[in-house]
């Protein structure tokens, strides 16, 4: 019997997004790396190449590097970058650069990132970069709790029972 006689073994499609978890994950060391860096400076020989979609909504980059680099770019964080940060809660990666030897703040958005490289000890990830179809509109400020209208009314109780399905 020959191999194409053979029934091929088929992998059942998952209904869990496994793929998108997994660069999740490692979207998140790319986090944890930066994060340390801009809590501790870079260690020993490590630096880092970042490469970034720099048409990707959010980026914000001077207009004279944006028109340079229109699609896509790679910054190198070694020796000349200040004010790195990471805020992980809006996925967003800050670092200031000198380009012609004036300071710029870059703001890269991390799902715009499409690679991360430490050469020092050959490590680097690639990520699929995909555009949001349709921006949503930023959520509206939680007001602090002083500034929570205080109510007067007293509490309200609601009863479940409406909702629920009856065994007749």
């Amino acid at each position: 019997m020959e191999d194409d006689d053979q029934p091929q073994a088929t992998t059942p499609d998952s209904l869990l997004p496994y793929d998108v978890w997994m660069e999740e994950a490692m979207r998140h060391v790319v986090v944890r790396a930066l994060g340390y860096v801009a809590a501790n400076g870079l260690p020993g020989e490590h630096h880092y190449f970042l490469t970034f979609r720099t048409d990707f909504p959010g980026v914000a980059i001077p207009k004279r590097v944006l028109e340079k680099y229109p699609d896509e770019m790679t910054i190198v964080l070694q020796h000349q970058f200040r004010d790195l940060y990471v805020d992980e809660a809006a996925r967003v990666i800050g670092v200031t650069l000198s380009f012609g030897g004036v300071a710029a703040p870059l703001t890269i958005p991390l799902d715009a990132v499409s690679a991360f490289v430490d050469p020092h000890v050959k490590y680097g990830l690639r990520f699929r970069v995909r555009k949001p179809e349709v921006l949503a509109p930023p959520p509206a400020p939680v007001p602090a709790p002083s500034e929570v209208p205080a109510s007067s009314d007293t509490p309200q109780i609601v009863s479940l029972d409406a909702f629920r399905k009856r065994r007749d």
